[in-house]
Parts: structure tokens; sequence; C-alpha cells
């Protein structure tokens, strides 16, 4: 488990290591979520896709929408429910993208 102040720390964690999934905060510092999620899709390589899910309290369908647009894979509102986070944790290990590892750039 890895925690992160901001956005670009995300950013540079991924970069930096094997990560099964990213549970991602849409408002942080620096680089909010979106930014940071459009940054590791594009160092992504091909076939390999890190399950991102968006953790936010903007619980309207535009907000998923805008959230699922950046390239997040799923989605929970805030407050998270622990029955929703396992739902997720399951549904995502499930698929076998969680064990996808992300491209190194130089």
């Amino acid at each position: 488990m890895h925690f992160t102040v901001d956005g670009a720390q995300v950013v540079e964690a991924v970069a930096s290591g094997r990560f099964a999934m990213i549970f991602m905060d849409c408002h942080m510092p620096n680089l909010d979520g979106f930014g940071a999620t459009r940054a590791i899709r594009a160092a992504e390589a091909a076939g390999a896709r890190i399950p991102i899910v968006a953790m936010t309290a903007n619980a309207f369908k535009e907000d998923r929408d805008a959230c699922l647009a950046a390239g997040m894979d799923d989605y929970l509102p805030k407050p998270v429910r622990i029955r929703d986070l396992r739902a997720a944790v399951d549904r995502w290990a499930a698929s076998g993208q969680a064990d996808a590892v992300p491209a190194r750039r130089s």
C-alpha cells in the first residue's frame, strides 16, 4: 500500500513501482486525479492497464462520466462504504487487469 499527497506524486509512484490497483482522489493539489490518470494512461505500455478507481465526493452522473472520460475504470462516491470498496477490489481483481504493470519511460 502506498499513500501520496498530490497527483504528481501518484504519477511518480506509479512510474517507479508496481501497483495492482489505484484508488484515485479526484481533487488533489498540484495535479488533480484527472490529470494524474491521463499521465498514467499515457505512460502505460500497450495492453498494460492498471485499474484506476475514482474516489470523489462529487456524486452526480456527470462526475462519474468525467472520471471515466479521463481514463479511470470505476467510480466510488464518498463517503465510501466498505461493501462498495470490497466490490470494486473484487471486480478488478477478477478482471485480471489488477496484475498490469505500467510502462517505464526513459
